[in-house]
């Protein structure tokens, strides 16, 4: 899963009225990044959660230092901020991605995109706990109430068919290392979003690529067939280091307010793909506590109040 990080690099104001372009760009990286959670399903029926993991960083470093290269920019490895980049990629792909590939070992793709969506929820709690400037304010109070009754509904007696209650605290897991993520990227704003974004990649290769062999042994494996080197493939190129660049363009042309609205389509598009293609289906209360937890990170963010009468403008930093 992506970061959601600091961009103080895209200083020139922005409209708050997303464009037709705009509005392209969201609804193809809300498409990437929910096919991550089914990327991801059917990669994990074959490759072991450590090893894909460290496939996924890996391949995504690769593409994206590719990108570097035909930019004439250095590779983050030479970068003073390096070290502080392998800590952001611990909290932002090592330990969330393993716990959401393991987790969907035994659970739907579309149930761990939905429990993901708590990400933002987690966000603003820790800001509110740890920051000086973003304190908390009734709407954020009540979005957060909400979003985790949201949590509580889903992980009640009716989802109890989830596919396990463990799986399910380990994807909530995976969204508050996301959380914690964004308190560490917000200590380098001063780092170009490319450089972020491949340095935290590449510490993270360096890091699963040792674990992987360590506790899985991937040689002893099977040969994957080709759904599997498809998916992991998808995974590393499409929702990995496309996605970074997708995301990067609408946050420089929308703002990172209206980049984020891209929170409340990646569980759609994840059930969708999910029901489509893989034959899932939720139960009632998994799209009850859906609609609690977008409801509450739309209400947190101000959303759900009336629009203000005339248009202003966005110098967004996130």
């Amino acid at each position: 899963m992506v970061q959601r990080m600091t961009p103080s690099v895209f200083q020139a104001p922005r409209p708050l009225i997303l464009t037709p372009r705009d509005w392209a760009m969201l609804l193809t990286l809300s498409v990437l990044w929910g096919g991550s959670f089914f990327f991801a399903k059917i990669a994990v029926a074959e490759i072991p959660p450590l090893t894909l993991v460290a496939l996924r960083v890996a391949i995504g470093a690769i593409a994206l230092h590719l990108v570097l290269f035909a930019r004439s920019e250095g590779s983050p490895l030479f970068d003073r901020r390096f070290p502080s980049l392998v800590v952001l990629g611990i909290v932002n792909n090592v330990i969330p991605f393993s716990l959401l590939f393991w987790a969907q070992q035994s659970i739907p793709s579309g149930l761990a995109s939905i429990f993901n969506a708590t990400t933002p929820i987690f966000t603003m709690l820790l800001a509110t706990l740890l920051t000086a400037d973003d304190k908390a304010t009734p709407l954020k109070i009540g979005g957060i109430t909400l979003g985790f009754l949201g949590v509580v509904v889903m992980l009640g007696t009716g989802a109890s068919g989830g596919g396990g209650l463990l799986p399910q605290i380990a994807c909530l897991g995976a969204a508050f290392s996301y959380g914690v993520s964004n308190m560490v990227a917000r200590r380098l704003t001063t780092c170009p979003p490319m450089m972020l974004a491949t340095g935290q990649l590449t510490g993270s290769t360096l890091i699963m690529i040792p674990l992987s062999l360590a506790l899985e042994a991937p040689w002893t494996l099977p040969v994957p067939s080709a759904a599997a080197i498809g998916s992991v493939l998808g995974l590393a190129i499409l929702t990995t280091a496309l996605a970074y660049l997708l995301f990067f363009a609408v946050l420089k042309s929308a703002g990172a307010t209206n980049a984020s609205l891209v929170t409340y389509l990646v569980p759609v598009s994840a059930i969708l793909l999910g029901t489509v293609f893989l034959g899932e289906r939720l139960g009632p209360a998994h799209y009850a506590g859906m609609v609690l937890i977008i409801a509450g990170v739309a209400l947190a963010q101000g959303r759900l109040r009336r629009p203000r009468p005339t248009p202003r403008t966005e110098g967004d930093p996130l």
